[in-house]
């Protein structure tokens, strides 16, 4: 069987379909980065507690991230997409049931296991939906859903939380997950696979210079936002005084702005073109996400002015991943986008994997300026990674 990994012309709707499945699906995986404030004081854990239960997740993620990679090759995405929102609606419920921390833990591995499809599925998707020349839009389109996503989890676990038990905003997530499911498996079409699931073929992608040098970068931009996303509610509590409701909009408010960027970087790099222009814009968003962390790492005592860096922080480093993926895919093979999306979130997770706890152990320890200063060196080598691959392609 011939694999039909571009659609012969554009079509709009279908990017739209694939955004809302992309938005649903977030909304079920990030509402554990919500969750944060009110799952410590559920379970009275640690700063460094709660960023092994953010690990869990995203060591269930990055485990099945190279099967669920495989299975969109293999497969197509229509079908791994709608079993990956069913199954997060299921697990989105099952962090809600955790009677206990080491519950608690499991359950965020399979939750993260559920999203691994997310990443590989949806950027075929969108390879496959995108008019030509407006690839870098249309991807950035798809990856507001992620920021969309949170942003609304943000919102409905703390909102939630401030008035009744907790667990109802989980299971409010996991009802609209599921309707989305059962819309999207009568809406859209797809894109067909080899019709076998086989294990992925990186002898091209292994001798991939640009690539493996994002794929590094990758590691450390990850690490910076999963960090970032994982303790600013706690931050903005314990670091700024205000309530774990108020941490809940600031997060939602960064993520707002990393939907806005992810349209205006998408747009940019469509007009400066190719692989080398999503690259371009990547770094300077990148760039500007090292100097806001340095800047929190000086010591803002000034709420407003904490939300403005937070809100550039949604513009620079966490709006840059929609270009991100762009080069990614824009360096490989059409047939290898499944397995190089997996490679790329991989190195993208085992940073996110890493960081969380130790800037947890670095709050107990020194405070929040040490781990602000720790996730502004981050960033700054995967600026200079960027710029490596920029000159290289």
């Amino acid at each position: 069987m011939t694999r039909n990994t571009k659609a012969t012309t554009g079509n709009w709707r279908s990017v739209a379909t694939v955004t809302g499945w992309q938005t649903a699906a977030s909304l079920c995986y990030y509402s554990i980065f919500a969750a944060t404030g009110v799952v410590r004081d559920a379970f009275s854990l640690s700063a460094s507690s709660v960023g092994f239960f953010l690990t869990a997740a995203l060591f269930g993620y990055t485990i099945a991230l190279f099967p669920s990679g495989a299975a969109v090759d293999g497969y197509g995405e229509k079908r791994v997409m709608v079993v990956g929102l069913a199954g997060l609606a299921v697990a989105t419920v099952g962090v809600s049931l955790a009677s206990s921390y080491s519950l608690l833990l499991v359950a965020g591995v399979v939750l993260g296991a559920a999203y691994s499809s997310a990443m590989p599925a949806s950027n075929r998707g969108i390879i496959a939906s995108a008019p030509n020349g407006r690839e870098n839009l249309a991807m950035g389109l798809k990856q507001v859903g992620v920021t969309a996503g949170s942003g609304v989890a943000s919102l409905v676990i703390t909102g939630i939380a401030a008035v009744t038990i907790w667990q109802l905003g989980f299971w409010v997530i996991a009802v609209l997950a599921g309707g989305y499911a059962l819309g999207f498996a009568v809406t859209y079409g797809g894109t067909s696979g080899e019709g076998t699931m086989s294990l992925p073929d990186f002898s091209d992608l292994r001798t991939n210079g640009p690539y493996l040098l994002l794929v590094v970068a990758g590691l450390f931009l990850g690490a910076s936002i999963f960090a970032m996303l994982g303790y600013i509610e706690l931050y903005v509590k314990d670091g700024l005084g205000q309530t774990t409701a108020i941490g809940g909009i600031v997060l939602a408010l960064t993520q707002v702005m990393g939907s806005i960027a992810r349209i205006g970087a998408g747009s940019a790099a469509d007009r400066l073109g190719g692989a080398r222009g999503s690259a371009t814009v990547a770094l300077v968003q990148i760039a500007g996400g090292a100097v806001l962390f340095a800047a929190l790492a000086t010591g803002i005592s000034s709420f407003p002015l904490a939300i403005v860096v937070f809100a550039g922080l949604g513009l620079s480093i966490y709006g840059s991943t929609g270009v991100f993926y762009s080069c990614l895919s824009g360096l490989v093979d059409g047939e290898d986008i499944g397995a190089a999306t997996a490679g790329g979130q991989t190195a993208i997770n085992v940073g996110g994997l890493i960081a969380p706890p130790v800037f947890g152990a670095l709050v107990e320890r020194s405070g929040y300026g040490l781990g602000w200063e720790l996730l502004a060196a981050m960033t700054v080598v995967s600026a200079l990674l960027l710029f490596a691959v920029r000159r290289w392609t």
